[in-house]
């Protein structure tokens, strides 16, 4: 094989300045679940990054359309959730499978351990997926989440937020965060946003935009994803199971 044709294999590294402590005190679960010894890379060979391909076969027709997804319409606001997801150089990350998973309008995930007496919504998974395109852009329609409790600390609510998991062309190359929403009067109570370091919580935060509203239908919010470099997005473990 030529040095020209040699394949390059991806590799990662973790951003003090973006993301957050793997133990933040705060966050009690961080405490029993953290690395306590050195972390071992593996190291990503041929078949780690060349298969299962997660292309647009894998999307149905109503996939990204959270409200559209069974035979009525789910209760609460609804939203266009849009964006790209960009490297740390700024270029479009095309073909990377997009999911969400979220709360309904009232705060209730539709998930065996969450059994807060909120109301489930027949008509509302809360689950949805999507391929960027040929310049990293991305789609949702979905409802606003609500707030929930969570039990972390005395009267602990989690703000509204969406939960994103971007894989580029394989398993291995997943990232997990979280999007919220402007103006959240609970930022300031939450151990899982303010974990984050201070300069790099906004970008977490979407933005209102009005152009991209759809009359008489839903309000819109953009959320960039950047990958990595000095704007990365933060991001999270990936066992965030007490979070559902």
């Amino acid at each position: 094989m030529t040095e020209r044709a040699r394949l390059v294999l991806p590799s990662y590294r973790r951003d003090p300045d973006s993301h957050p402590p793997l133990d933040s005190p705060g966050y009690r679960s961080t405490s029993l679940r953290h690395p306590r010894q050195p972390l071992v890379l593996l190291p990503h060979l041929l078949t780690e990054v060349t298969g299962p391909l997660l292309g647009p076969g894998r999307i149905g027709e109503l996939d990204h359309d959270l409200t559209r997804q069974h035979a009525g319409e789910p209760v609460g606001q609804r939203i266009v959730v849009f964006g790209r997801v960009l490297d740390g150089d700024g270029r479009p990350v095309p073909d990377s499978l997009v999911e969400i998973w979220q709360a309904n309008a009232g705060g209730r995930y539709r998930h065996a351990a969450d059994r807060w007496p909120a109301a489930l919504d027949p008509h509302f998974d809360g689950v949805g997926r999507t391929v960027t395109d040929p310049l990293g852009h991305y789609e949702f329609v979905t409802v606003k989440p609500g707030a929930y409790p969570w039990r972390n600390h005395d009267n602990a609510w989690r703000p509204a937020h969406i939960h994103f998991s971007l894989f580029g062309r394989s398993f291995t190359q997943r990232l997990i965060t979280q999007m919220y929403f402007p103006d959240d009067p609970l930022f300031g109570q939450d151990p899982i946003f303010n974990s984050v370091p201070e300069a790099a919580r906004s970008r977490l935060v979407s933005r209102f935009d009005l152009g991209r509203t759809r009359p008489e239908w839903a309000l819109a919010f953009e959320f960039d994803i950047v990958l990595r470099g000095s704007a990365a997005t933060p991001f999270e473990e990936e066992d965030e199971d007490d979070d559902h």
